[in-house]
């Protein structure tokens, strides 16, 4: 049985590491190049957005106990063939978020010290990171959520120190307010950027197994994760707008903006906390990622082994083995690139399949009480489904098709494993 180490504490740091990744360093410059001083309302429109979302997968998500998250609700609600899509994505999405930031980190690294752009030691550094975080979370979800709090609490102190130190800093002339309102698509395209910049939430649900108390906790980490978040993000705009004037132009504008008033210093201390950020959200994907192939084990939709524990440290072993040489392949051939590039549709679709599932289980569970409910949550749950409609309609052509791919190909994978299944028990 997995052991519940993730405390309520542990769970809020889990979420905000997870959420806040390394896209906030350069998140300021692209919403401010699209809609200038009105990127700070697109960012609280979003947040607004976002929050209904999260409080339907408190309802939901409040109702179980077990690890899956997402999976295991339209599991519940629907049946196999649709989760077995979306834990598939989730899979995927897993998959290519920790590709993406471990070649990210290596670049990062690349700005102290040109070596590591040599594919030998790049590959060697990559393989290394991966290896050590392997055995953090394999050694106990306990240790990686030791870890997990470390690189939080270190991510987040040099951003506070920018957005604390900024403040005295301002200049009230780069907050034109008579600049004219950007066209609606532009401000459209700001909140669907700032959209996956408040994302993550929903993958550290696949860890309900660990978590202490879910039923309770779920619910009071995503509403405090996510009104940290929204207040952090909101402020690190306002500084970035009040200092740095060719704010829309610069491609590490954080660390563009800190250098102005901290000097190299200042510039060097982003950086770092970017490394760490970056660190601390590979950690997250390490922790997650594994339990995704867990409970599709565990409902007969992977293989067996896949949901086998290990005997002293409770961890599900193989699938965590299983997610890190996959994940450490994917990282070293680049074939993540054509992941990410679906990686926000199958967000989207989550958020919709999850909301839909709300209104489903309110059906078929009218006398369970154990859970949070939330008041007209029938409401939330149709506002997310046209939320998510919205978001969707927003995609491009060619990454709704690569998606369709993605899940041909895992429907496959599943036929073939069902067809082995039978064959063998037959015999």
């Amino acid at each position: 049985m997995l052991r519940r180490a993730i405390k309520k504490w542990d769970l809020v740091l889990l979420m905000i590491n997870t959420i806040v990744g390394a896209g906030i360093f350069g998140l300021p410059s692209k919403i401010f190049s699209l809609s200038g001083i009105y990127s700070l309302p697109a960012l609280f429109l979003c947040a607004f957005i976002v929050f209904i979302l999260v409080l339907n997968f408190a309802e939901v998500g409040s109702r179980f106990d077990k690890t899956g998250g997402p999976y295991l609700y339209i599991y519940s609600a629907f049946g196999r063939i649709p989760a077995f899509i979306i834990g598939w994505l989730m899979l995927l999405t897993r998959i290519a978020a920790y590709a993406a930031l471990i070649n990210l980190f290596v670049t990062y690294l690349s700005f102290i010290d040109p070596v590591f752009l040599r594919p030998v030691y790049r590959n060697f550094l990559m393989a290394g990171i991966t290896l050590a975080l392997t055995w953090v979370n394999y050694r106990g979800v306990k240790n990686s959520t030791i870890f997990n709090n470390y690189f939080a609490i270190a991510k987040i102190l040099p951003l506070l120190i920018f957005v604390l130190a900024g403040l005295f800093y301002i200049n009230p002339e780069l907050f034109d307010i008579r600049q004219t309102p950007p066209p609606l698509p532009d401000f459209s395209a700001t909140v669907l950027i700032l959209i996956f910049a408040f994302t993550g939430f929903e993958a550290v649900l696949v860890n309900t197994g660990e978590i202490k108390e879910p039923r309770k906790n779920i619910p009071f980490a995503l509403v405090i994760s996510m009104a940290f978040v929204t207040i952090f993000y909101a402020l690190i705009q306002f500084v970035s707008i009040g200092i740095l004037p060719g704010l829309a132009e610069s491609e590490r504008p954080i660390t563009d903006a800190a250098q102005l008033f901290m000097g190299t210093s200042g510039g060097l201390l982003i950086t770092i906390g970017a490394l760490v950020s970056i660190g601390g959200a590979m950690n997250a994907m390490m922790l997650m990622g594994p339990r995704i192939s867990f409970a599709l084990s565990e409902e007969n939709q992977f293989p067996k082994f896949f949901s086998k524990l290990h005997p002293k440290y409770h961890t599900p072993f193989y699938s965590i083995l299983f997610f890190a040489g996959v994940s450490l392949i994917v990282s070293l051939t680049g074939s993540f690139i054509y992941a990410v590039s679906i990686t926000v549709i199958n967000k989207v679709l989550v958020f919709l399949m999850v909301s839909a599932a709300m209104i489903k289980l309110r059906k078929t569970d009218k006398n369970k009480t154990s859970y949070f409910k939330l008041p007209y949550g029938n409401v939330f749950a149709i506002a997310g489904i046209l939320a998510s409609v919205w978001l969707l309609s927003s995609s491009k052509m060619e990454e709704l098709f690569d998606v369709l791919i993605a899940i041909a190909f895992g429907i496959i994978l599943f036929s073939i494993y069902l067809y082995m299944k039978q064959k063998n028990s037959d015999l």
